[in-house]
């Protein structure tokens, strides 16, 4: 297919490869879990199955990603540790990060009623990410040890400031108690206050979970005498210990010391500060336009598996726009999104200071929130359909710093929107007619858009310029102006103006929409 002028707009992807030998680590975190928590009525001050839900996705990841070898997590975190010798995405942290943030929140929003049978899901879960670089073991065994001693504090605390308030006291007083106490004071209240000797609490809740590989023998299938046929294969088991970060844990763990190393001591001394240093963070650039732009992972295979009508499923399209919608209601910095087949681009606005412009935070909760959509909405657009398996997303962040080059950036993506949907529509017919998927790429191949439109008219009577426009043009969504019509207590009408998201399939290659609609780029339109 032949490439556009507007091409040009990919010299503003900038490289974030993670430079071996560093290892990679990437730590999710719930979006707004405090109040998720509360919504959802989760058990005060550990949910035990919200958090077996936690380990349940975390369990999942090692499946699905052998690359990850292992991972920690308490509360609503987790981290993962991939093999020192990952090729994951060539190492580019923008893909591994979104990837996983995306995959995580699928699995979660997927098995919620596998937890909480009697519980619905009221709201969307999301969370954020980002990647830390270990340059060493002994960095990765800070970090573990950094996120383990975090577990207890937190644990500790928790759990006498809950059953402060359970007996009775407000959240400020509960506070006020607590102010400036140690450990062993707090294990002394536990203790003496509630009789709860803070050692014998469940494992889970004081340690936090650890998800790393056993080798175990599986039934892969049986001989024709019925004799099980057996293979070694990796699977996810799920630990608790009181120090990961210890020597004598990783050496009961061949595997980690095989894919990752070993720890040459224990450590004593952390040092959260030393640990942080390391997070591969790029904050982007002020006064500038933030494009993030997500892509459905093997979604190829995806539709495939879920029938998707080729080569456009209108009720896929419109799932995707659905979550466009979303997300623009839900983050207030995202003003314009425009979107085909499996991707969408959200821009942000120029002077944008969501999560502080942290790329990896505004990318992945992004990704994460579209995402936990999808698997919402699912049953809404495909009501017969069940969803055989989570989707996921992976998503990046560029930067346009002229109106002009954002325009050309969005201009090109509806370029390809046509290029490849009138390309897809001659390649489905010629194989609904009955050519093989092979000889209808030959078929096709060197064709220019005149050459297509006649053989879709000519040999099948379709005219490509009355396909539906979402099809031809892709979908924006952005916020519009609305005019209501409100009434006085005497009775009078009164207009009222208020803004609501959109979506419409148009031309945004034209200068006449941007002048319909100045607001979205805040520019003036031009006087005639």
């Amino acid at each position: 297919m032949a490439n556009s002028k507007y091409e040009y707009v990919k010299s503003f992807e900038v490289e974030d490869e993670v430079m071996p030998p560093n290892l990679i680590v990437v730590r999710i975190d719930g979006r707004g879990f405090r109040r998720f928590s509360e919504v959802h009525e989760f058990e005060k001050p550990n949910d035990e199955r919200a958090l077996n839900l936690m380990n349940s996705c975390a369990a999942a990841m090692l499946e699905e990603y052998p690359d990850i070898v292992f991972s920690y997590g308490f509360s609503d975190e987790y981290s993962f540790v991939f093999k020192k010798t990952t090729k994951f995405y060539q190492r580019r942290a923008s893909k591994i990060v979104s990837l996983v943030v995306s995959f995580f929140t699928s699995i979660y929003t997927t098995k919620w009623k596998e937890f909480f049978p009697h519980k619905e899901l009221r709201y969307p879960p999301s969370f954020r990410a980002w990647v830390i670089c270990c340059a060493s073991m002994e960095v990765l065994q800070t970090y573990l040890a950094w996120r383990q001693n975090d577990c207890h504090i937190n644990n500790q605390y928790n759990t006498c400031f809950w059953m402060l308030v359970k007996c009775g006291k407000t959240e400020e007083e509960a506070q006020e108690v607590l102010k400036g106490t140690h450990k062993q004071e707090k294990n002394e209240l536990l203790f003496q206050q509630f009789g709860i000797n803070y050692k014998n609490l469940p494992s889970m809740f004081r340690q936090g979970s650890c998800v790393c590989k056993t080798q175990v023998e599986d039934i892969v299938k049986y001989s024709e005498n019925g004799t099980p046929v057996k293979r070694l294969r990796r699977k996810p088991i799920i630990v608790h210990s009181d120090n990961i970060a210890a020597r004598s844990f990783w050496n009961e763990h061949p595997f980690l010391l095989k894919e990752l190393g070993d720890f040459r001591e224990d450590i004593n001394n952390i040092k959260p500060e030393y640990v942080k240093s390391f997070q591969f963070e790029n904050k982007l650039m002020p006064l500038t336009w933030i494009v993030v732009r997500i892509d459905g992972c093997h979604f190829h295979r995806f539709s495939e598996v879920h029938e998707f009508e080729k080569p456009n499923d209108e009720q896929a399209l419109n799932l995707m726009n659905s979550c466009a919608v979303a997300v623009l209601e839900q983050f207030k910095d995202v003003i314009f999104s425009y979107g085909v087949s499996d991707e969408y681009s959200f821009v942000l606005k120029k002077d944008s200071q969501f999560y502080q412009r942290r790329g990896s935070e505004i990318v992945t909760a992004l990704v994460s929130y579209f995402t936990s959509i999808y698997v919402m909405k699912w049953k809404e657009f495909f009501p017969q359909k069940e969803l055989k398996y989570p989707p996921c997303f992976d998503g990046r962040a560029v930067l346009y710093p002229t109106s002009e080059i954002l325009r050309d950036y969005l201009t090109w993506r509806q370029v390809d929107c046509h290029i490849n949907n009138q390309y897809n529509t001659c390649f489905w017919m010629l194989v609904k007619s009955g050519k093989s998927k092979s000889e209808a790429q030959a078929y096709l191949k060197g064709t220019q858009a005149r050459e297509k439109n006649e053989v879709l008219l000519q040999q099948f009577g379709i005219d490509y310029n009355t396909l539906p426009l979402m099809f031809r043009q892709g979908s924006s969504a952005f916020w519009n102006e609305e005019e209501k019509t409100g009434m006085y207590e005497n009775g009078a009408s009164a207009e009222k103006s208020g803004k609501k998201v959109v979506v419409e399939h148009c031309n945004i290659i034209e200068q006449s929409f941007w002048e319909a609609h100045p607001s979205i780029l805040n520019e003036k339109p031009h006087m005639v």
